[in-house]
């Protein structure tokens, strides 16, 4: 393992950081503007989310004898909680997201010895077109944010419009035209140029900065005391389910670069501690964690494998987490930069599930019914979610929900037409978080 001073590590630990913050906070403050909660709200709960990740990363890398994978991987919320997060939200509130969260990381924890042998219910074909789903169903979140933000006064200015594609242009820009580091945070970089040119036009708030607090106590139930409702518990399971499945194959990921055999033994230690993360996280007021794809490019980027790194970058995001004005920052963002930086994000998603998706056979008629279906039904419910709102709400948030239904689509279809396999590849289950492209292609 390398030896690296202290002001090394913690130049590491603020590199994984950056990679991770864009995508990080990007879920919070999208669920956020969704829900109708207050720029002091969304202040907090991305301090939260910062605090949460933070304590998640500690217990994946330090982690005890049966808790943590103890790899170089950073923990951060999951990109596929938004839509989830959204549908349980509009229902029945904040306080009813982070029930699911806390009952549904519990489960996680408890069945960590058994996730694996899902798996094999997730080959390319079915984790791949679930990502599409999602990708696809994400996208008018984007078009909403570049036109100004939903409900906004002024929605549909031609200046926000200028604005969200000045930002997408810097993200072209930097992705594209450099390499390495830059490359791998040109997401970052964009949504902070796009800020600073979308502030002469008077779109940005300094006033939520200013009156933000710089110092906070965790404060645990911060918007009530959870809610716990069937539907959106087992909503919120089935993501998480699927979060956990993505994370093994970050582990085997992981293993590979560092040369480290990973055996079944480590998989339970790795999704108990993802579990326990996103349990303690619901109680914080923040969303499922997954083990962030995008930081493995990093590390292959940067051949930095030793764990005091991730270590660091855990306890700066828990530092981060108890100064609210960090998380202020972040709201300055106008809806109009972050519309223009969602489209790549999102983008992303269903590029990453095309990847994935062609690892299978095409050519089978059973691989084409399988997605034509699947796909189809998530994207014609999410397209109309109304159709349902006569049943009962267990039904409606269930029924209602494009990508739950879709995976249970994907799923049945996929065992009534090809059976399943313990011998699915791995690789295939990797489902990329908004920046994983750009970070695998750094290297």
């Amino acid at each position: 393992m390398e030896r690296l001073g202290t002001g090394k590590t913690l130049a590491l630990g603020f590199q994984h950081i950056a990679v991770m913050y864009g995508g990080a906070v990007a879920v919070p403050i999208i669920v956020a503007g969704a829900l109708g909660l207050t720029q002091a709200q969304l202040v907090y709960l991305i301090s939260f989310d910062l605090l949460a990740c933070g304590i998640a990363t500690l217990l994946q890398v330090m982690g005890g004898k049966h808790i943590g994978i103890k790899l170089p991987a950073l923990m951060a919320v999951s990109f596929i909680n938004v839509e989830p997060a959204i549908a349980i939200g509009k229902i029945h509130g904040i306080t009813g997201v982070f029930g699911a969260v806390i009952v549904a990381g519990l489960l996680v924890a408890l069945c960590a010895p058994f996730i694996g042998r899902l798996v094999r219910f997730f080959p390319p074909i079915v984790s791949g077109s679930v990502i599409l789903i999602i990708g696809i169903s994400l996208m008018p979140v984007a078009m909403n944010n570049a036109a100004g933000g939903a409900g906004s006064k002024t929605f549909g200015d031609p200046k926000h419009l200028l604005i969200a594609l000045f930002t997408l242009l810097c993200f072209l820009l930097f992705n594209t035209m450099f390499k390495g580091f830059i490359k791998v945070i040109s997401i970052l970089l964009a949504m902070v140029i796009g800020t600073i040119v979308a502030s002469f036009f008077g779109m940005v708030n300094f006033n939520v900065f200013l009156e933000a607090k710089w110092f906070n106590v965790p404060q645990p139930f911060y918007f009530g005391v959870p809610t716990f409702d069937i539907s959106s518990i087992i909503t919120m399971t089935i993501i998480t389910f699927i979060i956990a499945i993505e994370s093994i194959g970050v582990f085997f990921a992981l293993g590979d670069i560092t040369g480290r055999d990973i055996k079944s033994d480590d998989i339970k230690r790795g999704l108990r501690a993802e579990g326990l993360g996103g349990f303690i996280s619901g109680f914080l007021n923040s969303f499922n964690h997954s083990t962030f794809s995008q930081n493995v490019g990093l590390v292959l980027l940067t051949k930095v494998t030793n764990l005091r790194v991730l270590t660091a970058a855990g306890g700066i995001l828990i530092v981060l987490g108890l100064v609210p004005k960090v998380g202020a920052l972040t709201t300055m963002i106008p809806p109009a930069v972050l519309g223009g930086a969602m489209v790549p994000m999102f983008g992303m998603l269903i590029s990453a599930a095309l990847k994935i998706i062609a690892k299978e056979d095409l050519a089978s008629p059973a691989n084409q019914l399988i997605v034509a279906v699947g796909v189809g039904i998530g994207l014609a419910i999410k397209g109309v979610p109304g159709a349902f709102v006569d049943l009962p709400s267990t039904a409606r948030l269930l029924l209602g929900n494009g990508v739950v239904m879709g995976s249970l689509v994907l799923v049945v279809l996929n065992m009534i037409l090809n059976g399943t396999s313990s011998k699915a590849s791995h690789a295939g289950h990797g489902i990329e978080n908004a920046e994983m492209a750009a970070a695998k292609e750094s290297h």
